[in-house]
């Protein structure tokens, strides 16, 4: 995880966090199996910008 969180920080790699100046970590989970977090990732996609934030704010109020 944190080799993820410093490559989004430095920049590394080409892509949304670089275009959209994207560095700070608001929420996360962590999945046993990679197909599990893309289903995962896929869904909250879906979802609502309101029910994201929701989501978010449980986790992290700050």
């Amino acid at each position: 995880m944190s080799r993820r969180i410093s490559e989004h920080k430095a920049k590394a790699v080409p892509g949304f966090t670089e275009r959209d100046g994207v560095d700070r970590l608001v929420w996360y989970e962590v999945h046993d199996r990679i197909d599990e977090a893309i289903a995962r990732e896929k869904a909250l996609k879906t979802w609502r910008r309101a029910w994201k934030i929701a989501l978010m704010e449980a986790m992290n109020p700050d």
